[in-house]
């Protein structure tokens, strides 16, 4: 096993006890913990190693790396911190609440985005604390018609069994259930309408992460509807069946689709690299002496190239590696070189203009 793989074996070790641990504190040594639901929080754990384990491996690659050091270098800088948690701020809004870089492809695919985040997100917010034993109800003593939330073994709000409140909170996950379904449905719809998405959907990649999102969802609304309207008709089925969906979800997490919702908060550093990137000096190109990126993109471009093995130094005076070039010279530099070789080749027409 390579060093890289130890070291992310560590990191979700690592993780994974110190769930483990929060998990036996929050429940007051599992004095809160529901044992029927020891299934999910099997799969909970084993899917904290996994995504921390390809987080960590993911990290180690060179230029992710690379990206990730820079970024919380650039983003702790004193003269750019103000600026930075102002921009910060507006990105979370942005890029995690609202979606607006999705929007701007079209609308279904951002109303899409946006129902099923959000139902994902509220379900859970409700889900892994109630699973975990960190949060559990009961009735106020000597009031059978009062509720009382205990957050971590201690006592919160209380609220009337009856109240408009408690029936919100108590069929949360019935929102998201529907949130999630709506926006499944548009992906759905999305991905056989559209000739474009259909040419290069896959079925692992594309349709399996709905499915299981739907099965989730279609059993979990199963059960209350079950249990408030058919009398408890078939629930043991029903509780088994949307286990089975959780779990393998759960499982699944680490190595499928979803997890890029893992992936996508790294994208912030990034903003701020090419943030900063644009307000400190740039590269000139050393044959053109135009401006085309920032220096320091292209010194670390160049350190990361190195790292991969690949050698893209110049013997040309002046121009000490490739990356010094532009784009645009770069493609006279390729066309300048094919000339020639056609010249070499075919020998040079008569009357053909030179190319130097």
């Amino acid at each position: 096993m390579s060093g890289a793989k130890v070291k992310a074996a560590i990191y979700g070790t690592l993780a994974t006890v110190i769930l483990a641990i929060l998990i036996v504190m929050g429940s007051r040594n599992l004095a809160h913990f529901d044992a029927a639901l020891v299934g999910y929080t099997f799969a909970v754990l084993f899917a904290a190693f996994g995504i921390v384990y390809r987080y960590a491996m993911w990290l180690q690659r060179p230029p992710t790396a690379l990206y990730w050091r820079r970024g919380w270098q650039l983003f702790f800088q004193p003269r750019w911190m103000g600026r930075n948690l102002a921009q910060l701020a507006a990105r979370l809004v942005g890029g995690f609440a609202v979606n607006r870089f999705i929007w701007k492809r079209n609308w279904g695919r951002g109303a899409a985005h946006m129902l099923i985040m959000w139902g994902c997100v509220l379900a859970s917010a409700v889900t892994f604390p109630l699973v975990f034993g960190w949060v559990h109800f009961a009735t106020v003593p000597g009031r059978f018609d009062l509720y009382q939330a205990h957050v971590f073994g201690f006592p919160t709000q209380t609220f009337p069994v009856e109240s408009f409140f408690a029936f919100l909170v108590f069929h949360a996950l019935v929102w998201a259930s529907f949130l999630v379904i709506a926006g499944v449905m548009l992906a759905m719809r999305r991905r056989m309408r559209e000739h474009g998405a259909a040419a290069v959907q896959q079925f692992g990649e594309d349709f399996l992460p709905l499915i299981l999102l739907f099965a989730i969802s279609a059993t979990g609304l199963m059960l209350t509807a079950s249990y408030t309207w058919m009398k408890g008709y078939a629930y043991d089925f029903l509780a088994i069946l949307h286990a089975a969906t959780v779990i393998f979800t759960l499982l699944w997490l680490p190595f499928g689709k979803l997890f890029h919702i893992f992936m996508r908060p790294a994208q912030l550093g990034v903003s701020f690299y090419k943030d900063v990137g644009a307000r400190t000096e740039p590269a000139r190109c050393r044959r053109c002496g135009e401006e085309y990126a920032s220096r320091m993109h292209v010194e670390d471009l160049m350190d990361v190239e190195r790292r991969l093995g690949f050698q893209y130094e110049s013997d040309i005076p002046g121009i000490e590696h490739y990356q010094w070039i532009c784009p645009g010279c770069r493609r006279r530099m390729f066309a300048l070189a094919q000339g020639r070789l056609w010249g070499g080749a075919a020998g040079r027409p008569a009357g053909a203009p030179t190319l130097d």
